[in-house]
């Protein structure tokens, strides 16, 4: 159980609520704070002074009065006029931790909504009711409007839902009520978002979760739509699955650095404690630990070459560059996902209310370009030493990683593939966050493009896991070709875990679905589990 503090949500906590459906409540003092912000808006929703959003309209309709008996309709209207998004479907994951981190961000109490509607969203949220939302529609500003419109339409009874086929197919199996639905814990099997999904009417969605639509007060619209939450969401998940990526980027390099028979002494710990970078450090004490008593690096201990080529020797330097990049990325998502992005600000221990700007996305723009930009040189490191291991000049290894180069073309098309996907990684870096498009009547005339950039981000993650898996994919065949030449004990347990999926490569076959095999160690966690204790 997560307690909602507005205050102490981690991003581990997160990651729990995103993926294995842990269960989420208010905490006493939270919703003490709630009340109390709600207190000053009902009283400024009877009176006749304006206060945006609260009894005015929005955007460059700030300055239109609205009458006391129109504050409902004026919340319902916002959702719905304000639910244009567009694209592809967030996933379930990322719309689970949406949902937390939108509660979260609530239960600071700077919103002024009624206690009533935030333990709706949580209801929501544990019942497993996943709204459909639109991955594109959101310039950054004013927060994540569009987006977080498609959710909150569905507390209200509108709008629509993801859920499962195969939950479909349960449920018939089952019965539809409530009571015929015992709450299903997610687990490890295939991730929901690459499942089969089908859409479903909010008001059934409810009904099916024995939930109720709610009603919505002065000010409660604007409180649920009003922040950062979605694009947040996209560079939390995709922060984590980079600094995944990041330890199998540091197991890859030792595969590769003692396949092609380079040096240990550039990782010894001396040389990196003169140059101090926390990440630095941490990847030649990760390669180092890894490449410790590899039978392989002591048959070349006198060989008398003196210094490895750069994508070797200096791989903790590049590597360590991106760990610091990420340990920036992870600060601002800390703060964020325990910031009130709301607009206007409810402090009740005034009872002021006030606008501001907490809603713009530039820090989360800003971290999810530097997230997208890091990567690459992950990828571009790991490129080159593929490269290495099947060029036979290079590696001293048989050309393309195959003892019948000719009738065979072995691992020459996954080095193709592997420059293919670091090539698009350098267009991904392209920042979003320097673009800017006015939007409300130039009343809105600065926006971020947070969400543009989180979810560029999280793409680039995703094409830097599939280098990373080819390099191990290649360094495990190398090491196969240079027996009876051992590796160390903890490279030989990954080994031993990648030819547990995909076997050595005797004759030509399809390579692709050993990349993904590879990739999905890596996304699954298995990879890094393997050497759990070693890598950090």
């Amino acid at each position: 159980m997560v307690v909602l503090d507005g205050s102490s949500l981690s991003i581990d906590q997160l990651l729990a609520i995103a993926d294995r459906g842990e269960p989420v409540a208010l905490g006493d003092a939270a919703a003490d704070r709630v009340r109390a912000s709600r207190a000053v808006v009902d009283r400024r929703a009877r009176g006749v002074e304006p206060a945006y959003g609260i009894n005015t309209g929005f955007g460059s309709f700030a300055e239109v009065k609205i009458a006391p008996d129109a504050l409902e309709e004026l919340q319902l209207n916002l959702l719905r006029s304000h639910a244009a998004g567009l694209g592809e479907p967030l996933p379930p994951r990322t719309v689970r931790a949406t949902m937390a981190l939108r509660a979260n961000v609530l239960a600071k109490g700077f919103s002024g909504i009624k206690v009533e509607t935030l333990e709706a969203l949580i209801a929501l949220l544990n019942s497993g009711v996943t709204p459909l939302v639109p991955s594109r529609g959101s310039v950054g500003a004013s927060g994540d409007l569009a987006p977080l419109a498609h959710l909150a339409l569905v507390l209200i009874g509108e709008g629509e839902t993801l859920e499962d086929e195969d939950d479909q197919r349960s449920r018939r199996t089952r019965g539809s009520g409530p009571e015929q639905q015992p709450k299903e814990k997610m687990t490890a099997r295939a991730p929901r978002a690459l499942r089969s999904m089908t859409s479903v009417p909010g008001a059934e969605a409810l009904r099916r979760a024995g939930l109720h639509p709610i009603r919505l007060g002065a000010k409660e619209g604007l409180a649920l739509i009003n922040g950062t939450q979605p694009s947040t969401a996209v560079l939390a998940l995709a922060l984590a699955a980079a600094e995944q990526v990041a330890r199998a980027a540091d197991i890859a390099a030792a595969m590769s650095i003692d396949a092609l028979r380079g040096s240990i002494h550039p990782f010894d710990a001396r040389i990196h404690e003169a140059r101090p970078f926390a990440g630095q450090r941490q990847s030649a004490a990760n390669i180092e630990t890894l490449m410790r008593d590899s039978g392989i690096n002591y048959s070349h201990e006198h060989c008398g070459k003196v210094q490895d080529a750069y994508s070797m020797r200096c791989a903790a330097q590049v590597h360590g560059a991106v760990r610091d990049a990420l340990r920036f990325v992870r600060d601002t998502v800390a703060i964020e996902a325990n910031s009130a992005t709301d607009n206007p600000m409810v402090f009740a221990d005034t009872g002021d209310i006030v606008s501001g700007g907490n809603f713009h996305g530039a820090p989360i723009a800003i971290a999810a370009d530097l997230l997208a930009a890091a990567i690459v040189p992950l990828a571009t490191i790991s490129e080159r030493r593929i490269d290495r291991l099947v060029d036979p000049t290079l590696s001293g290894l048989p050309a393309f990683l195959t003892r019948d180069g000719g009738l065979k073309s072995g691992f020459m098309m996954a080095q193709v593939t592997a420059a293919a996907v670091a090539s698009e990684l350098k267009s991904l870096a392209h920042p979003a966050g320097v673009d800017t498009i006015p939007t409300s009547a130039n009343k809105e005339d600065h926006v971020s493009m947070s969400m543009t950039a989180a979810l560029k981000a999280e793409r680039a993650i995703g094409r830097a896991r599939e280098v990373i898996a080819i390099e191990i994919l290649c360094a495990s065949q190398a090491i196969d070709l240079l027996a009876p030449l051992a590796t160390s004990a903890p490279l030989k347990t990954v080994h031993q875990l990648v030819r547990s999926r995909v076997p050595v490569l005797e004759n030509d076959r399809m390579l692709a679905p050993d990349i993904v095999a590879i990739t999905e160690l890596i996304a699954s966690s298995a990879l890094e589990d393997a050497v759990r204790e070693l890598v950090k």
